[in-house]
């Protein structure tokens, strides 16, 4: 059974920085994403990587997050630099077969790693 592990997460002030990693438990996926839930809201894409490293971003984090692979580690990092109170929520990890970007179909899904940004 294929699980993704995701870590990294925590509480941060404003402005500051964490670094999420996700490491699948069995094998490769062609891309792999993270998405964001915050309380009372639906679950949102934040980013996404190819096996080959094409990457896209979602306009609220762009130029801030950068998220990047290690396939001789099989694991993918989600650097989250100037963060913003309403970056605060539940981040998933999540990977598909395919390997083309997207921002919504995924195959697996991790349990999520809390990040909170205080004010």
């Amino acid at each position: 059974q294929v699980q993704l592990v995701e870590s990294g997460g925590g509480l941060v002030q404003a402005g500051g920085s964490l670094k999420l990693s996700c490491a699948p438990s069995i094998r490769t996926f062609g891309a792999m994403g993270w998405f964001r839930q915050a309380p009372g809201k639906e679950r949102e894409f934040v980013a996404a990587i190819t096996w080959s490293g094409s990457s896209t971003y979602s306009d609220s984090v762009k130029d801030r997050f950068t998220i990047s692979r290690d396939n001789a580690k099989n694991t993918v990092y989600l650097q989250m630099n100037s963060l913003k109170p309403e970056d605060t929520a539940v981040y998933y990890c999540a990977a598909r077969n395919r390997a083309t970007l997207s921002t919504s179909a995924y195959d697996y899904w991790g349990q999520g790693t809390q990040v909170t940004v205080s004010s």
